[in-house]
């Protein structure tokens, strides 16, 4: 892993909101798969592999004229990821209960200390979709039960059910690199019920579990959330995120057919996180 290039992409937006929330989403869209937001824009990441010289062409906000976006673009080596993030990481805190944090961050005095090193995953708890899930864990019930994270990213999200005493916990990433950083991190929060699996919907099999997170794009929950269905267990619970206010009609109805029922959502900017129970 370490001889892999990356090509960064350094985009000014303006305006910076809700700008940069649209044109992360429809990066993630086209195989972006980390993101760095700062004062002037985004810094957005692609394996060189998985690029191409017309990855941009169905980017819409580039053609927005109610938003001005410019780059600039470099390959950057793997090994110098941790440099671009440590600029650019704070700790984070989440209700009064829980922080996220890198390595370098203070320990700070609070029940849930998560810390975080993600390299090139996504999932720090600075992204609104994923400051809404830890909320949804801090707010809920996991003594005891089987958990699955779908779509782990760093395992921010498994580590915070395991420090909630869930009994076991899958986390399942397609992408490489995120599976081998979340290993990496379930290790350095000593969550040995954390079980990390590289792969997607298809690895669930007949596996059942009382609570599923899933905190992906819109398209891949509309397709998957049939066979999450089918791997929750009676009255089990499914925390969604990865879309915005606008989707939840679509979400939900694919939901409703499913046998699910909406029971809860939060909000922070346009992104939404949304609680079904089955």
């Amino acid at each position: 892993m370490s001889n892999t290039i990356y090509i960064e992409y350094n985009f000014t937006v303006v305006p910076l909101q809700p700008g940069s929330d649209i044109l992360i989403a429809e990066l993630g869209e086209v195989g972006f798969e980390s993101f760095v937001e700062n004062e002037e824009g985004v810094l957005a990441y692609i394996q060189k592999g998985d690029w191409n010289e017309n990855i941009l062409e169905s980017v819409e906000i580039l053609d927005n004229e109610l938003f001005k976006v410019e780059f600039s673009i470099k390959e950057i080596e793997q090994e110098n990821w941790n440099a671009t993030w440590e600029e650019n990481f704070e700790a984070i805190q989440v209700a009064d209960k829980c922080v996220v944090r890198a390595p370098f961050h203070e320990k700070p005095n609070v029940q849930y200390d998560i810390v975080i090193e993600p390299k090139m995953s996504f999932g720090t708890g600075h992204h609104e979709t994923t400051h809404m899930m830890l909320q949804f864990i801090l707010e809920n019930d996991f003594d005891g039960k089987d958990v699955l994270d779908m779509g782990s990213g760093t395992g921010v999200l498994a580590i915070l059910t395991a420090m909630k005493n869930a009994k076991h916990i899958d986390a399942i990433d397609i992408d490489n690199w995120c599976y081998l950083n979340a290993k990496e991190n379930v290790e350095r929060n000593e969550c040995d019920h954390i079980s990390v699996f590289e792969g997607d919907a298809s690895l669930l099999g007949e596996r059942k579990y009382d609570t599923i997170i899933a905190n992906i794009n819109r398209n891949i929950l509309l397709a998957d959330i049939p066979v999450y269905a089918e791997n929750l267990k009676e009255n089990g619970t499914l925390f969604l995120s990865g879309f915005y206010e606008e989707d939840i009609p679509l979400i939900s109805e694919t939901c409703v057919k499913s046998g699910l029922k909406f029971e809860k959502n939060l909000q922070k900017n346009n992104w939404v996180a949304v609680k079904y129970v089955f």
